[in-house]
């Protein structure tokens, strides 16, 4: 290996980079990443033996590549609830098998890809409804036929007469959901998570997100739901919100990365862990080297590349490279992102609301939104139901709270053991718990979760356009490109840019255009709630 490319960051782009390297290339990878654990975003936290899921990462992607992918690093474990043992994929109307590796599944029992059933749901007035909402008698009654009727004429009137130009992301709802839906289930949601008015984000947020989506797609797939097999797991050609299972590996999504970590240090590249990229040392269009430091100890050194693939913030990128322009700078610097933090809570058991409840009052989803505008609660994670071996005594039930905000403002800065109360007081208070039966808790927080669609994002164009003429940097990633990616989507780039290095071009439109293609943006066959609703 005669060529090193140092990638800063280890967490899904960053990895996929480096084994990708090492798979099709003589180029060893160096692998820098500032926090003591891989992962990024889609780390594993483990808090006295309960795991916990920052966001919640279902495995599942519309590219056979990236399903392939992870499953070559886990296999997927062979699924309990079908006579033959079988886990089926149906894409584009065919259905195929997922290899199945019984003799690793034996070796290693705990390092699989569980098929496991997804559920969430909308909690609103106390209520819980269907998520996806579908135009059922119960959602009518619990909704009020008068209130459901507004809903509807609303959204003929939108249809009739839309916002002309739709300019903001409450523009793009309303003509496409009417504005009684729109201030129903979207608007106080979606403001919770960005900490701004949906008038100041811009429609391109929503065309990435949600585009091609219809009231009408929603309404054909429960239609055709009695008459889908029901064997069928990961439907390409049915929305990605109302796939039915997903793969999740059995100690979280963290695992998947500690696993492609091992196996980009057995090949031969390196994962540092505590080094953090301070200075980038360019010459022209070219990157020379980096500067970094080792968190532990202070210590600077330098190391040379002939490659950089940086999946660190787009704002800390142009800070260390400090363009000429100073404009470019200034634009970087003003970047919004959108901070999150989660609580884990541990209780012996939940209320129940309605008929729907284990024993122990333990709802079957894996996740539920909260739209009640009174708590600033965001969402609630049931880890039991992701993967029983996120907890630690299976009579226990592990949730995770999660909670949008900025860094440095009052929720963030809330100390520890404050923070625990007051989710758990929120928790109580939509009826959801009673606070006597939380037993433990734990806070984890999460900068720069979100990259923001406002303020000085309507000039990305330009930031990218100098990021391109520099001729062996591949920003990828969710921060790297600044681009509210799934992790499916940061490891496409992350396989373009080690495309780019593997064929000798500095051309990097494949790198952009992941997630924003019709044929694969996610959110042609996506419905909009969930897209409004996965902040992670």
């Amino acid at each position: 290996m005669h060529k090193v490319a140092v990638i800063v960051g280890a967490g899904p782009a960053g990895l996929t980079a480096a084994l990708e390297l090492l798979r099709r290339s003589q180029v060893r990878p160096i692998v820098l990443e500032a926090e003591d654990q891989v992962g990024g975003i889609s780390k594993t936290i483990n808090y006295r033996g309960n795991r916990m899921d920052l966001g919640g990462h279902r495995f599942f992607s519309k590219s056979d590549w990236v399903m392939n992918w992870w499953q070559s690093i886990l296999p997927v474990a062979a699924d309990p609830q079908l006579p033959d043992g079988s886990v089926r994929l149906a894409y584009h109307g065919r259905t195929s098998e997922l290899a199945i590796d019984a003799r690793s599944q034996a070796a290693h029992p705990d390092k699989v890809l569980l098929v496991r059933p997804r559920l969430s749901r909308i909690l609103y007035r106390r209520r819980y409804f269907d998520y996806p909402l579908k135009l059922s008698w119960t959602t009518l009654q619990r909704l009020g036929p008068a209130y459901a009727a507004s809903i509807g004429a609303s959204y003929v009137k939108a249809r009739l007469l839309p916002r002309s130009p739709e300019a903001t992301l409450e523009d793009f709802l309303v003509n496409r959901f009417g504005d009684r839906l729109y201030r129903t289930f979207f608007k106080d949601y979606t403001e919770k998570v960005w900490g701004v008015p949906c008038t100041e984000i811009s429609a391109e947020w929503g065309a990435q997100r949600i585009k091609g989506l219809s009231i009408g797609k929603a309404l054909a797939h429960a239609l055709r739901k009695p008459f889908r097999v029901s064997r069928d797991r990961a439907q390409k050609g049915i929305e990605t919100s109302l796939i039915e299972r997903f793969l999740y590996p059995k100690l979280g999504p963290g695992q998947m990365w500690e696993e492609v970590a091992s196996l980009v240090c057995t090949a031969g590249g390196e994962v540092q862990l505590r080094q953090r990229v301070i200075g980038i040392e360019r010459e022209g269009t070219a990157i020379r080297a980096v500067t970094v430091r080792d968190e532990r100890g202070g210590a600077a050194r330098r190391i040379a590349c002939d490659y950089l693939i940086s999946t660190m913030p787009v704002r800390e990128l142009m800070e260390r490279l400090q363009p000429e322009r100073t404009d470019l700078l200034e634009i970087a610097r003003a970047l919004p992102y959108r901070d999150f933090l989660s609580v884990g809570l541990l209780a012996e058991r939940m209320r129940t609301i309605g008929r729907s409840g284990a024993e122990n009052g333990m709802p079957p989803d894996n996740w539920i939104y909260v739209q009640e505008p009174d708590v600033k609660l965001g969402r609630l994670q049931i880890f039991n139901n992701w993967s029983p071996a996120l907890v630690a005594d299976p009579r226990r039930i592990w949730l995770g709270l999660e909670y949008f905000c900025a860094e440095g403002d009052a929720l963030w800065s809330m100390a520890d053991g404050a923070l625990v109360d007051f989710a758990t007081r929120e928790l109580a208070q939509i009826g959801l718990i009673d606070r006597r039966n939380v037993l433990d808790g734990t806070v984890v927080r999460a900068p720069k979760a979100y990259p923001a669609y406002f303020g000085s994002y309507s000039r990305i164009g330009e930031v990218r356009k100098y990021l391109d003429g520099l001729t062996n940097l591949f920003p990828v990633g969710r921060n790297g490109m600044h681009r509210y990616n799934n992790q499916d989507h940061s490891m496409l780039a992350a396989k373009a840019a080690v495309d780019c290095i593997v064929e000798g071009t500095a051309d990097k439109a494949a790198l952009w255009s992941v997630n924003a293609e019709d044929d694969y943006h996610e959110s042609a066959e996506r419905s909009a709630g969930d897209r409004l609703r996965s902040a992670a």
